[in-house]
């Protein structure tokens, strides 16, 4: 059994690895999270409704016209928050999805973590709020700015089972601001929009002198049959909301945004390692791989 088990994990992982033109060097594919995720990502490949392709079209998801149709209010609302500073970093350490990002030029403001609408969205974007949830595929949105000169590096996303669609608000429209997804190039304008499958190696950058701020939302994938839906759905309801961050400190966060604290601390200790000894840095982080499997799938020693 732990051999099926073995077995299944690296063919999803290898999988994921192959997928596509534009991939990670082995080295980092392999504690990348979405290779920890690679057996659950594989099935929702396997059964997904819609094209396995980096870019899709955005008539396939219909509900997204009313956001597309009504691009100029949820831009006004937008641009009033980032006029008064509040499309921004984290306050601490608690945003797993996104907090290299911040460093990076990057911010946001979030609107829905697939369970709840933030009290502070509720407050500051009643109409952008009102569209959303006029359009329940969406689960998860937030507006994000990418700062003049900035540049998001090579990443893939760990859960395939929502994509990812952007719409315009505020853009330079230039070819010089724009996202690449598995190669595929798509620069972002204002009141247009693209769906794009996140966990395909994708990159951004804005080489122009304005910021750029789209409306970001993750949109539940389509699936084939009932069953597959129903398990894609409460798997994003569970543990992806659990990654739920927040725009206020009073405001709450996810279980895992919760622990994500502690574990920045641990990372934070292997960088500082790692600047002094790589070669120490990797050894030990190899072995402690090499410890957590066995301690998974050899079964125990008895005297």
């Amino acid at each position: 059994m732990k051999i099926a088990v073995v077995a299944m994990f690296l063919s999803s992982a290898i999988y994921i690895h192959f997928r596509g033109r534009v991939r990670h060097r082995f080295k980092r594919q392999l504690t990348d999270h979405s290779t920890f995720m690679a057996p659950y990502n594989v099935f929702v490949y396997a059964r997904s409704a819609v094209p396995n392709t980096p870019i899709l079209k955005v008539d396939e998801f219909p509900e997204l016209k009313l956001l597309r149709d009504n691009w100029e209010i949820i831009r006004d609302e937008a641009q009033q928050l980032y006029g008064r500073g509040l499309i921004r970093q984290s306050d601490k350490t608690n945003d797993l999805a996104f907090n290299s990002f911040f460093r990076k030029g990057w911010t946001r403001f979030y609107l829905k973590w697939y369970r709840d609408y933030l009290p502070s969205a509720l407050q500051a974007c009643p109409r952008t709020i009102e569209l959303l949830r006029q359009t329940p595929s969406v689960k998860a949105a937030m507006f994000t700015v990418l700062q003049p000169h900035s540049n998001l590096g090579e990443h893939r996303d760990p859960f395939a089972g929502s994509l990812r669609y952007h719409l315009g608000l505020v853009t330079p429209n230039s070819d010089d601001c724009a996202i690449w997804v598995d190669g595929n190039k798509y620069a972002w304008r204002d009141g247009q929009d693209v769906v794009f499958d996140e966990t395909y190696v994708h990159s951004a950058k804005n080489d122009t002198d304005q910021y750029r701020i789209i409306l970001f939302c993750d949109i539940e994938r389509p699936m084939k049959g009932p069953i597959s839906r129903a398990v894609n759905h409460a798997f994003g309801r569970v543990m992806v909301a659990a990654a739920a961050s927040r725009n206020l400190p009073e405001e709450k966060l996810g279980a895992f945004n919760h622990l994500f604290a502690y574990i920045y601390s641990i990372r934070r200790a292997g960088k500082w390692m790692k600047d002094r000894s790589k070669r120490g840095y990797y050894a030990l982080k190899y072995v402690a791989m090499a410890a957590f499997a066995a301690w998974i799938f050899l079964p125990p020693l008895h005297p």
